[in-house]
């Protein structure tokens, strides 16, 4: 071998270790930059400091569970402006708005709603019947994730939502500015608004086009209004002694009230055709014994006076007697009735904040905003 191929061997090897040293160093700063911006900005909505000795976290230090109000602090989560004060895949998910008896009007409201709705009025050229209006409409019921509703004008002059057998003098459009997970971003607003134009002109109608930017802008600071408000508290039930058998479980899960739902979790209904709170197992299908359970409630989206925190407390300790398990936190440390009492009065303050901002808990409002 020559002194030239030795010489292009041993820079190729340079090169391969520059390459690969090259890379990992690139690992290392995306890795440290994720870790950077998740401890500072995530805590855990459940579980943050406050006073005692329940709670075991990080470094040794012992805290008592708290309910967290993310958002109430900081100006970054405040509500969006004009919007909640003055007074003034997939499917669309299926959120309880009314019975039969709710007046037109609030049955409107609920499905097009000012305060978290991107309103887009439609002009007809003329009186149409809503079984001309409907097949159109069904063409754009969702952009992204966020669903589009719609009502109409009656001849009899009140807003309702658009029928078969109704005849309208006029259209109003809605799309959702923000979900649980993200805001209308300009991309689904691009979409909505070439796909409503196309609709609208098989309906003969002239859609007004709100500004774009304004839009953004509505739909960021309600996200963040959501995002503060997004709050799931849970607690655990711990076997004091073996696992306990799943088939022997349901029986016992059954006998206290919980319903099983298609997507195989147990609820405990509200009497309405909804839930106050949720319970999982923790082990797959395929496991036939757990030592643990997991109650959830979905705080925003159970109203107050259903008291959902206060039910499934009582849930807790009453299975606690069935199975002879203890009431737990996520760290595995006894859940005292004082901290339990502390976290229910934080409770009560989260529902008075969604009141001042005009979404009440458990509210039409809030099931759309956090379903």
């Amino acid at each position: 071998m020559t002194d030239l191929q030795m010489s292009l061997i041993a820079a190729g090897g340079v090169f391969i270790v520059g390459v690969f040293t090259y890379n990992k160093w690139q690992e290392y700063k995306a890795k440290k930059s994720v870790e950077r911006v998740f401890a500072s900005e995530h805590e855990d909505v459940l579980m943050r400091a406050g006073s005692g000795s329940d709670t075991v976290h990080p470094g040794g230090a012992r805290h008592e569970p708290s309910f967290s109000l993310d958002g109430d602090s900081t100006p970054d989560h405040a509500a969006p402006a004009g919007a909640y004060g003055d007074g003034d895949e997939p499917e669309t998910p299926v959120v309880r708005t009314a019975d039969a008896s709710t007046p037109p009007e609030e049955l409107a409201t609920a499905l097009v709603d000012p305060l978290i709705d991107c309103l887009l009025p439609l002009a007809l050229e003329a009186p149409a019947r809503g079984d001309k209006l409907l097949p159109a409409l069904q063409k754009l019921r969702l952009v992204g994730n966020k669903p589009v509703h719609y009502i109409g004008l009656a001849v009899s002059g009140e807003w309702e939502p658009v029928k078969h057998g109704g005849v309208y003098t006029k259209l109003q459009g809605g799309v959702q500015l923000a979900s649980r997970t993200t805001a209308l971003n300009e991309l689904e607003y691009s979409e909505l608004v070439q796909r409503l134009r196309a609709m609208a002109d098989e309906i003969g109608a002239e859609p007004e086009i709100p500004d774009m930017m304004e839009v953004m802008q509505e739909a960021k600071n309600l996200h963040r209004f959501v995002a503060g408000h997004d709050a799931q508290l849970g607690v655990n039930l711990q076997s004091n002694g073996a696992p306990w058998a799943i088939n022997t479980l349901i029986a016992a899960l059954e006998k206290q009230g919980f319903d099983v739902r298609p997507d195989g979790r147990y609820v405990m209904p509200d009497g309405e055709g909804g839930h106050l709170f949720s319970l999982s197992t923790n082990v797959t299908l395929a496991e036939e014994t757990t030592s643990r359970l997991t109650l959830l409630l979905d705080v925003p989206c159970v109203a107050p006076a259903r008291d959902g925190f206060g039910s499934m407390i009582a849930c807790a300790k009453s299975m606690a007697g069935r199975l002879d398990a203890s009431i737990v936190d996520d760290f595995s440390q006894p859940l005292a009735d004082q901290a339990l009492a502390e976290i229910a009065g934080q409770v009560q303050e989260f529902y008075a904040d969604m009141d001042r901002n005009d979404i009440p808990a458990g509210s039409t409002r809030a099931l759309r905003l956090f379903s």
